[in-house]
Order: C-alpha cells, then structure tokens, then sequence
C-alpha cells in the first residue's frame, strides 16, 4: 500500500513539474515573439504599447536623411494607404534604397516613430518580404471595392 502512494505521489509530482515547465517555457517563446504590423496598422494603433515588432513597406522616395558623420538614418515605410517614420542607428544592408521593400525590427515611441534595431532588405529585384507583399496586396484590395 505505501509503495502505490509513494508511486502515486512520484507521477503527481513529475506531471506537475512538466506542467510547469511547460508553462514557463510558452511564456519566454510570447515574450520572444516579434508580431508584423502593416504602417496602416501601426498608424491604427494595434500593435501593443512597450513591446518589440516587425514593421514592413516601401521605403518612400525622398525620405531617406542621413548627417555626414553619423550612422543615424531617418525614412518613412508605406503600405500606400499609411505611412510610418523610422528610426535607425547602424549600418544599412546594401540593397536598401527608397521604393523598395523592407523590414524593420524594433518598438515605437510614445511620439509615434518606429525605432529600429534591424532593417532587413529585400535580396534581389524581385523578392518583396511576404509580411510586406500580403499588406500592400489588402491595402489596394480594399481601396478597389
């Protein structure tokens, strides 16, 4: 009889500690996860305040501002319906250029600009990010009917 409870209690506990395993384990990968907002979606306000995410559009022509000296680069992302400022401190990759199609990775502030610890650039002329291709695709969809 004591060995079936000691049995018993051994299961109970095991389940319980890959319960909680588990547990802990889900909530570090939410944590981690980085959300893609179209700028139509950031100037609506959906993505969650304080958090990282993804932003994607067209890097608009002409909006592209550097300083002599400085790795600090300002351009606005649209979806053609949105536009979005980013923020970015650091070396550009070398495909990026205004009218293409781009990723940016970081959090927006509370003055409304994405700052961006990554900028992801397409790799040839005719791949757009997907995440980029699909809002632009909904933006003249819905401009259409």
């Amino acid at each position: 009889m004591k060995s079936r409870h000691h049995r018993l209690i051994g299961i109970g506990l095991v389940l319980v500690g890959v319960g909680l395993g588990a547990t802990f384990l889900l909530r570090a990968m939410n944590e981690n996860i980085l959300f893609y907002y179209s700028p139509s979606q950031v100037a609506a306000g959906e993505p969650p305040e304080g958090r990282r995410f993804r932003v994607g559009g067209l890097v608009v022509p002409g909006s592209v501002q550097r300083e002599e000296g400085n790795l600090e680069v300002k351009f606005v992302l649209t979806d053609n319906a949105q536009t979005v400022a980013v923020v970015y401190s650091g070396i550009l990759p070398d495909l990026f250029r205004e009218g293409q199609g781009i990723i940016a990775h970081g959090e927006l502030t509370t003055a409304g600009v994405f700052t961006a610890d990554e900028v992801l650039a397409k790799h040839d002329e005719n791949y757009m990010p997907p995440e980029v291709e699909e809002s632009l695709k909904t933006v003249h969809g819905s401009k259409e009917t």
